[in-house]
């Protein structure tokens, strides 16, 4: 009977898409890529060059794309951060404290086995200056823009408690920390100021005879440059990414990714230990984010991407 071969028919059919719904591989989209912003303390293609296999290592491990985003200014840099653009952020403390309410910091920075750095004033050995006091109505060249908590603030704060109000300096910006090195040892400033790890870096060795320069002054130490994430990423996400930065020098690959950022490990980091660079940017600037941390941190995170 012609009806039953079409049900005959009608059944295999049915029974072939079931077996191929069952025996199908299951395609699902793997997890969006990762952000991870780096600011521009060196310039641009080192900075890539530098911390491209971090991104990488940290895809491997984390089983999903890490995209390694670097800029050419500070201020293409801080628009970046103050849109949460980023996931993952390695940038100045005072660029943290002043996005703690939408990123959290999870790691800091170790540089020649220290975990900390000291903001100093440097100056030609050939100068004849020796005292803080005779920077007055002479330039200093910084190493960032006022948002340089290492090279800026708290070198502001020594000047401060020197009797050296702003308007005393004659302020001048590089465009990141070994630059200001290489004006002070071409004489367009009479003082630099930077961290004092700077001078060991080896593209700042190779510009410039440091032996000519020596510090002037300095501030006390500050703990070391954060890594952060966004503060609304699943902890569980948090938690491994902090992970696996801390235990790099555990593996002589996480060495190697290490040693390619020039960088000598990776230490955990929570938001009160950033407190001393807030009392410093709160005496300098008079920020209210930074005199308040304890409010600061009740905040919500921005909204996402």
């Amino acid at each position: 009977m012609p009806w039953l071969t079409r049900w005959r028919a009608y059944v295999v059919a049915c029974l072939l898409l079931a077996a191929n719904a069952v025996l199908a591989p299951v395609v699902q989209a793997g997890p969006e890529p990762l952000t991870m912003g780096v600011f521009p303390r060196r310039n641009f293609s080192e900075t890539a060059k530098l911390f491209t296999p971090m991104s990488d290592h940290l895809g491997e491990r984390l089983g999903r794309k890490v995209v390694l985003v670097t800029s050419r200014n500070f201020s293409t840099f801080w628009k970046e951060v103050s849109e949460a653009r980023y996931d993952i952020v390695h940038y100045n403390q005072y660029h943290y404290i002043r996005s703690a309410h939408a990123y959290e910091v999870i790691a800091h920075i170790e540089e020649f086995g220290r975990s900390t750095i000291v903001p100093t004033v440097y100056v030609r050995r050939d100068s004849g200056i020796t005292d803080l006091t005779q920077l007055k109505d002479r330039s200093v060249m910084f190493g960032g823009g006022e948002d340089a908590m290492v090279s800026y603030v708290a070198i502001r704060h020594l000047f401060q408690q020197a009797g050296l109000k702003k308007k005393d300096i004659n302020a001048l910006f590089a465009v990141n920390p070994p630059n200001a090195i290489l004006a002070l040892d071409r004489r367009q400033a009479a003082a630099a100021s930077v961290g004092d790890t700077i001078l060991e870096l080896p593209e700042v060795r190779a510009a410039v005879d440091v032996n000519g320069l020596t510090p002037l002054a300095s501030a006390p130490p500050l703990l070391q440059l954060p890594v952060a994430v966004r503060r609304d990423m699943p902890p569980r996400l948090r938690a491994e990414i902090q992970s696996i930065l801390v235990d790099l020098e555990m593996s002589e690959a996480g060495r190697q990714v290490l040693r390619s950022a020039t960088l000598t490990g990776m230490g955990k980091a929570e938001d009160r230990d950033y407190d001393p660079h807030r009392r410093i940017a709160a005496a300098v600037l008079g920020d209210t984010f930074a005199a308040a941390p304890s409010a600061r941190r009740g905040e919500p995170g921005s909204p996402g991407r």
